[in-house]
């Protein structure tokens, strides 16, 4: 649907960041005409991602408060959201391939095409990377604006909520591509949140001959089989290495991935691979660890970092239409923009074993 006439409404509702458990639903002036290059979206469905989870409950983590983001400029208070779908409301001068109406999700890497980073493809490691709704205004709003070049259009029949999925299941589709081919393999996926549960549903689809998830939470056990992991193992129960080489002839798996951003499970995480498998580290850390690296001259295992994604969005958009990945044990929770502190934050914060993504519809009168 069109709604093109709509953008020149001069307010909207928007859920803001203004500093810790500070997040405001107030409203603020519609994006203006996007630039050169840029598209303006009316906001279908958002998901609350754990990076805006940590900035309410501990921000600011991402958010520039201190000087402006080179890339953006923003300086504090920021529409939070990054997870999103929605149609083009508006296009900005020199925009070609894409129309008012079409359905559309976005890559939430803004970055400079100018570095070595991203002249060399790797644009989501850009010197002056910006992420929408962290280091630009986002999409827990009626309207946000976003470069066309991040843009992908989403297929007929594709549902539009399952558009605010595709951003964390390309984290872990980026994850499971950094590892290489891992058809018939034995993977260790360590925490099944959010990213660990994406991870799992990447693995399984790339072709993972096995699939084990190391989780304490009962009710992410139980979702963490519902989305494709073979063996749940509780590292509270059981010594979890010990049962990993158990289960792969006393060897070890040949990947792991670590979801969680912890120093012990970081750890754990190399510990249950075999000499010479490779670990995939996922998580965000936000401390620093001792570590004795001879463990990893010893047995040359391969420790690979992963951020985001580059170009990812395609596959899990094809992966998605053609059944492969099924976004509904994901969702959790529907809720609208005006209940995001209530039913979102705050329950996230206080059930979140219980929840895995909470999707937000900005504007009530939109079908899904």
């Amino acid at each position: 649907m069109s709604n093109e006439g709509s953008v020149h409404q001069s307010s909207m509702k928007a859920a803001v960041w203004r500093g810790r458990h500070d997040v405001r639903v107030e409203e603020v002036r519609v994006p203006d005409k996007p630039a050169e290059g840029w598209v303006k979206i009316r906001v279908h469905w958002c998901g609350i991602c754990g990076s805006d989870l940590h900035e309410y409950v501990a921000g600011p983590v991402f958010i520039p408060v201190d000087h402006p983001h080179p890339l953006t400029g923003l300086k504090g208070q920021c529409i939070l959201g990054h997870e999103f779908s929605g149609e083009i409301a508006e296009l900005g001068a020199g925009v070609t391939g894409f129309k008012v109406g079409e359905r559309v999700t976005a890559d939430a890497c803004q970055h400079c095409g100018k570095c070595y980073y991203c002249t060399h493809g790797l644009y989501n490691i850009c010197e002056s990377l910006a992420f929408t709704g962290l280091m630009n205004n986002g999409a827990f709003a009626e309207y946000v604006n976003v470069p066309a070049e991040l843009l992908y259009k989403l297929p007929e029949n594709f549902p539009t909520e399952a558009g605010a999925l595709i951003e964390p299941l390309a984290v872990g589709l980026h994850a499971v591509k950094k590892a290489g081919n891992i058809v018939g393999q034995t993977v260790v996926v360590v925490g099944a949140g959010t990213i660990g549960l994406c991870t799992i549903m990447c693995a399984k689809a790339a072709g993972a001959g096995r699939i084990i998830a190391l989780e304490m939470s009962s009710a992410r056990k139980k979702k963490a089989l519902e989305v494709g992991a073979n063996v749940v193992i509780d590292p509270k129960e059981c010594d979890a290495i010990a049962q990993v080489k158990a289960l792969t002839g006393g060897y070890g798996a040949d990947v792991s991935f670590e979801c969680i951003g912890n120093k012990a499970t970081a750890k754990l995480a190399i510990d249950v691979i075999r000499k010479a498998g490779k670990c995939v580290m996922v998580g965000i850390f936000e401390e620093p660890s001792a570590f004795n690296f001879f463990e990893i001259v010893s047995t040359e295992k391969e420790i690979i970092g992963s951020l985001a994604y580059n170009g990812e969005f395609a596959d899990v958009i094809r992966f998605i239409a053609d059944g492969r990945i099924d976004v509904q044990p994901l969702i959790t929770g529907r809720i609208s923009l005006a209940d995001i502190v209530s039913q979102g934050f705050e329950e996230l914060v206080n059930n979140k074993d219980g929840n895995v993504k909470i999707i937000v519809q900005p504007v009530a009168s939109l079908a899904a």
